[in-house]
């Protein structure tokens, strides 16, 4: 179709047609070929936009092989976990959201795998789903340290608000995992579950309140409470006669290491409560305290208090004690500052000497040196463990760790410095030393008042 009013500039011939090969039509000399555009494609802005040629090209992002295994995985955990659809869908929103996130586009793969994880459990905790981080990171089969850290790392980076799980809300879930119902055991080995978590709760608080829960795991804990539990609400002999790892094998369930000590703890705390029961008369040991455990636990609020008044009592009877066994070996022992030592020393028993010279090494030193001696012994001594004097206190307080102390630089010893004569008297340190010492002493006095007589 011939364009009216138009020519070609090249030959000008007026037969220009319309062609509509490609994808938005032009206008081409139909005698020699030429494009007539006049400086664009066409001629009527209706006909078509300018587009930039990633927009005409480009297609929905698909996500890659590394966030479709994620998805994959974090449906299998939500079906591990008998989760809901709710949970489910909320779960795949964050991890999708994260892992587009600019925190962990850069990442490992190692970290990614926790992510899923992470997204699991904070949908969990925001639909008040029971589930701790220990089972989040038994399932990834990766360090503790890593989920905690990319956890804190999801929450802050999609503003969540995740409420924070204490360790009574996921007993109850805890508990369902011991098949101890009258379906799998006997009928005197068999427990009901909403009494078995009951009591398993009180024991959990009582250790909270002992400060046995601070800094702790809680699923040792956990361990701890139940199988008590289990033994205080029916205390016969066949329960009493299984020890912890044969109640774990009744229940199937695996056993966890430190629960055997946190029972011994929990053991130690009843046996003080315990104590102080006043119907009680026979003594309350490890032995028989679960016997009483109903007793303890209904009433420990008043036992504790009674517990912490009879404590008190012990220390001011003992420091009163420790007062008056002081006092007279101060009157007594109290050294005498203005007090010489006598001049002939050489003549006295070595085995005086000996303490003498044990008990003051630098007695004929200056002050400075006296207050240096006595700094670098106070250094030296262990501060006292002010966790020994409480009757509860943290696990970190009453077994501290022994830390390692670097051991201060020596100085440089050439040989050319002053060494005054009380300095000597610390290096003689045997007893054949000193012996030796005081003998040489005494021929020296002898030699003095020869020579003296003679003159």
């Amino acid at each position: 179709m011939a364009g009216s009013g138009l020519s070609c500039p090249d030959c000008g011939s007026s037969n220009v047609v319309d062609d509509d090969l490609y994808c938005q039509s032009q206008r081409v000399c139909e005698d020699c070929g030429s494009v007539v555009s006049e400086g664009r494609l066409t001629t009527d802005r209706a006909e078509g936009t300018d587009v930039a040629y990633n927009q005409t090209t480009a297609v929905a992002k698909q996500p890659c092989q590394n966030q479709i295994k994620g998805l994959q995985r974090l449906r299998a955990f939500c079906r591990i976990l008998r989760l809901n659809m709710e949970v489910e869908e909320l779960a795949e929103t964050f991890f999708r959201q994260a892992y587009s996130h600019k925190s962990f586009i850069r990442v490992s793969l190692q970290k990614k795998e926790a992510l899923v994880g992470c997204c699991v459990l904070v949908s969990c905790r925001l639909r008040n789903w029971p589930i701790a981080m220990g089972s989040i990171c038994c399932m990834l089969e990766t360090d503790p340290g890593l989920v905690g850290g990319v956890y804190q790392e999801l929450v802050k980076s999609l503003n969540i608000e995740a409420p924070s799980v204490g360790i009574t809300d996921i007993l109850a879930a805890h508990s369902q995992d011991y098949k101890i119902g009258p379906l799998h055991v006997p009928e005197e080995l068999a427990e009901n579950a909403k009494d078995l978590t009951k009591r398993a709760v009180s024991l959990v608080e009582l250790a909270g309140d002992s400060w046995i829960v601070t800094g702790r795991r809680p699923v040792p804990i956990m361990m701890a409470s139940v199988y008590l539990a289990w033994q205080s609400l029916k205390p016969t002999k066949a329960r009493l006669r299984f020890s912890l790892e044969k109640f774990c094998q009744l229940a199937k369930v695996a056993k966890c290491r430190p629960a055997q000590k946190r029972v011994g703890e929990i053991k130690a705390v009843l046996c003080t409560l315990g104590g102080e029961i006043p119907w009680l008369q026979a003594e309350v040991t490890p032995a028989n305290v679960v016997t009483v455990a109903g007793d303890i636990l209904d009433n420990r609020y008043v036992l504790m208090r009674r517990a912490l008044r009879t404590h008190e009592k012990l220390l001011q009877a003992e420091a009163q004690t420790r007062q008056t066994e002081d006092s007279p070996v101060t009157q007594v022992d109290a050294p005498d500052p203005d007090r010489r030592a006598p001049p002939r020393q050489a003549e006295q028993d070595p085995g005086e000497a000996t303490a003498e010279n044990a008990q003051e090494p630098s007695g004929g030193g200056t002050d400075s040196e006296r207050g240096d001696a006595e700094a670098d012994q106070g250094s030296r001594a262990a501060p006292p463990n002010w966790g020994k004097r409480l009757l509860f206190a943290p696990p970190c307080v009453t077994n501290p760790k022994i830390r390692r102390v670097e051991a201060p630089a020596q100085p440089d010893v050439d040989g050319d410095a002053d060494i005054s004569d009380s300095e000597i008297d610390t290096y003689i340190r045997t007893p054949q030393e000193v012996r030796e010492f005081a003998r040489a002493g005494k021929v020296l006095m002898e030699t003095q008042d020869d020579n003296t007589a003679s003159d």
